[in-house]
């Protein structure tokens, strides 16, 4: 089940179920509020049930129903209102889909937040509130108390997102130019070193050391406003927080990551967790596909890759071979089919390193889908779906299994697609070299959320950051940008313990290896222990990249720069 934030106070979710009142007791939420009337499915659980497992984990719950069809009524608005004001937070509320949990909080907040910012939030939150209309403006909206011109806090430069970009940034920002006004806008109390789930979900590391407080990663002198980003308005050189405070500046980054978007894949949001379905790509799964791994002897296990850009697009393949590393030493590798299906129409996209990455493929007896692409997960059948082309255009296969790896199709946010920021594929529209936007000159864009054809790995994190946070500072001294990132990407595919086939490539798919052919010779396995081990990569992650250490190297100059 995905819990969808509107606020990090609140979020909507659809029907739960008791497991799902579990798992959102483990996820921190304190109070859980039923927007949905008794009865309206056959395979509801009943209020009274969900009310009995919240307050067995000790979490509070109110039923505010609102019938199908029909916008939440006066009295089910206050009672949501007086509900928000009296119980613990973080609340998550729950009905069919989500719409009518959102709609009540919607005009709960009429009068606290502007209606931009309410409807903003639903946005991000994959809820479509503008059937609420004037009624998100039936009381004034109380504006927050600003600094500088009216309305707006200032600021030199604004990074949107707290992730491994923006952190990365504004450390490079800030060890150039101590004493800017910079602020990092970001919701999230935790950050997570992504890269390590595939090596959770590997029996490698535990989820605990792939998490941080987030607080102890904001960099000296750097402001950080614990509010998701509601708008942006490079017109104005402002943006609109959810809490309807907006921020002005003179220089914006734009870093808030890519959204993983489970609900294309019919059927794969509801079975995620349970009926063998996994990823790596979450969290909160990594350790149930090392269980499953771990229990599997005999069966079929298949692994997907959606169409990119995706995050980090080796992890699809390397909890694949760790999977299959892990049965081969337990000597049940014979027993179990294992197929890969990736809607790419190569193993990899950079051809020097698929044929070392194809022995593999064989050596584990791998069966290799090209140009196919899962498009519907049956939990409970434990059948999955996928459309792959043919000579003469596609066809549907359906597919048992008894464990399944799935990636979901990954999207520019919701706020960043709905924003003049977008280009056409909704990612920020940058110069491929300087990472400056296309028609904004003030607004620069790195990480999962740029419009590059580079891969989006931390990797390429590392390289962008300090060229972003140098051509900042020249925007700050109305310069043109001095500096230039040449595409560098880097993806370690690990495909048993303690081996890697280490991708490194720019645009166009040059190779560009940083470590002597000696020690290590990218487009062949190479056996690098010390790669995977703990007391290696997290901590290079968090004390270098994330402070902007000069582990990044300087960036280069432009030609006549």
């Amino acid at each position: 089940m995905s819990f969808r934030s509107l606020t990090p106070q609140f979020a909507v979710s659809p029907q739960l179920s008791v497991a799902d009142v579990n798992a959102a007791a483990s996820d921190g939420f304190r109070t859980i509020i039923c927007a949905r009337p008794d009865g309206e499915g056959a395979s509801q659980t009943p209020s009274a049930e969900i009310e009995q497992a919240a307050r067995c984990r000790g979490l509070d719950f109110l039923a505010i129903p609102v019938r199908s069809g029909s916008l939440p009524s006066d009295e089910a608005v206050e009672a949501m209102r007086a509900a928000l004001e009296r119980m613990p937070g973080p609340v998550l509320a729950y009905c069919q889909g989500g719409n009518r949990a959102a709609r009540l909080w919607a005009l709960a907040q009429a009068g606290n937040m502007s209606a931009d910012a309410i409807l903003a939030a639903g946005r991000t939150a994959g809820a479509d509130l503008s059937a609420l209309g004037d009624r998100l403006n039936a009381a004034p909206h109380v504006p927050q108390p600003a600094t500088g011109r009216p309305g707006a806090r200032r600021f030199n430069v604004v990074i949107a997102g707290g992730g491994a970009a923006g952190l990365a940034t504004a450390a490079s920002i800030l060890r150039r130019r101590p004493g800017i006004a910079l602020a990092i806008v970001d919701p999230s109390a935790t950050h997570y070193y992504q890269p390590g789930w595939t090596m959770v979900g590997g029996g490698i590391f535990t989820p605990e050391q792939t998490r941080r407080p987030e607080e102890g990663l904001i960099p000296a002198g750097a402001t950080w406003i614990r509010q998701p980003v509601a708008g942006f308005l490079p017109e104005a050189r402002e943006i609109a927080l959810e809490d309807g405070t907006v921020l002005s500046y003179d220089v914006l980054v734009v870093a808030t990551g890519l959204t993983l978007d489970w609900a294309a894949i019919p059927g794969l949001e509801e079975t995620l967790g349970r009926n063998g379905v996994t990823s790596n790509y979450r969290y909160d799964l990594a350790p149930y596909t090392w269980q499953l791994v771990q229990g599997l002897s005999r069966g079929r296990a298949l692994f997907t890759q959606p169409p990119m850009p995706i995050k980090c697009a080796g992890a699809p393949q390397k909890a694949m071979y760790l999977s299959c590393d892990a049965w081969r030493r337990r000597g049940v590798l014979k027993d179990i089919s294992v197929g890969f299906d990736t809607a790419t129409p190569a193993l990899f996209g950079v051809a020097a390193f698929v044929p070392a990455l194809m022995a593999y493929i064989e050596r584990y007896g791998i069966d290799l889908h090209l140009r196919s692409k899962l498009v519907a997960v049956d939990g409970a059948r434990r059948v999955a779906t996928f459309e792959r082309a043919t000579e003469g255009g596609s066809e549907r296969v359906e597919q048992t299994f008894d464990m399944l790896h799935a990636v979901p199709p990954q999207v520019a946010p919701a706020v960043v697609r709905s924003s003049p920021l977008a280009g056409a594929d909704g990612f920020v529209a940058v110069d491929p070299a300087t990472l400056r936007h296309a028609t904004f000159a003030d607004v620069f864009a790195l990480g999962d959320v740029a419009g590059t054809s580079n891969a989006k790995t931390a990797a390429a994190v590392r390289k962008q950051a300090p060229v972003v946070a140098v051509n900042v500072l020249a925007a700050l001294d109305g310069k043109a940008p001095v500096a230039t990132y040449d595409g560098y990407g880097a993806c370690p595919l690990t495909v048993e313990r303690g081996r890697i086939v280490l991708a490194e490539f720019g645009y166009g798919g040059r190779l560009a290896p940083t470590l002597p052919l000696w020690l290590l010779r990218g487009t062949q396995p190479t056996r690098l222990a010390w790669f995977l081990k703990e007391k290696v990569m997290p901590p290079l992650y968090w004390r270098g990249m994330l402070r902007g250490h000069e582990l990044m190297v300087a960036p280069r100059k432009t030609s006549g720069a």
